[in-house]
């Protein structure tokens, strides 16, 4: 079995570059690193404060990945028009609140669905790969299944396994395999992320239907002491 698709989030690359607001380290380069170094695609969150990835990044990176890009955007009038311009290989609808420290959860769909639906619309319309950030909730995983006409997948929010102790990292752990076997079941491509690290990720990467792994924050630390080649190579190891 070869090892799930590994997506790098650059995100941190621009927190770095945005403490001092000048024009380095450069979230491309990091991305040109990161695929010389194995990784199978980049993502980057544009986020409506733009407190890390700039307007200008996202352009850079939608023209100059020789990766797939995927595009973590909201779900607003303003992001869907910004994308249906750039069109990035990916977009995966987040939500989000200018008050997190980082996204706190998964899309809610009973609640936002039509608004989701609508923006997934527009975006296969554009020709764009759509995937949904979910919490591993099968209520959600079954609504996603329901806007199987426009989104190709779903995200799995692995945060609260990445934060668990033990026995409790084995009950969080079963909810994400149960929500992957019930997406890949639709017909949905399933993915996961946020939290994931060398440490933790070797248990997700063993499920065999989840096909794509999204993971920044913990492999840009690791960075900082090692460099983010060897900080790459190091997770696509722990992968296996």
């Amino acid at each position: 079995m070869t090892h799930q698709r590994l997506y790098i989030n650059i995100d941190h690359v621009a927190t770095l570059r945005q403490a001092r607001r000048v024009s380095y380290p450069d979230p491309v380069m990091a991305a040109r690193v990161c695929e010389d170094a194995g990784a199978d695609g980049i993502t980057a969150h544009l986020r409506e404060d733009r407190r890390h990835i700039q307007d200008a990044d996202v352009v850079a990176l939608a023209s100059q990945a020789r990766t797939p890009f995927n595009l973590e955007m909201a779900c607003t009038e303003e992001m869907t028009r910004l994308a249906e311009r750039l069109r990035p290989h990916q977009v995966t609808l987040v939500p989000e609140r200018r008050e997190e420290v980082t996204t706190e959860g998964g899309l809610d769909l009973p609640q936002r669905g039509t608004a989701v639906e609508r923006a997934a619309s527009t975006l296969t319309d554009a020709g764009i790969s759509v995937s949904l950030f979910l919490d591993p909730d099968p209520h959600q995983v079954e609504a996603a299944a329901g806007m199987i006409q426009v989104i190709d997948g779903f995200e799995i929010n692995t945060d609260r396994y990445t934060r668990a102790e033990a026995q409790e990292a084995a009950s969080e752990l079963a909810r994400i395999v149960e929500c992957a076997r019930l997406g890949a079941s639709a017909g949905l491509a399933v993915y996961a992320g946020h939290g994931l690290s060398t440490r933790n990720v070797s248990a997700v990467a063993a499920i065999p239907e989840i096909e794509e792994l999204n993971i920044g924050h913990a492999l840009i630390s690791r960075a900082v002491f090692v460099g983010l080649d060897a900080a790459i190579r190091e997770l696509l190891a722990a992968i296996g």
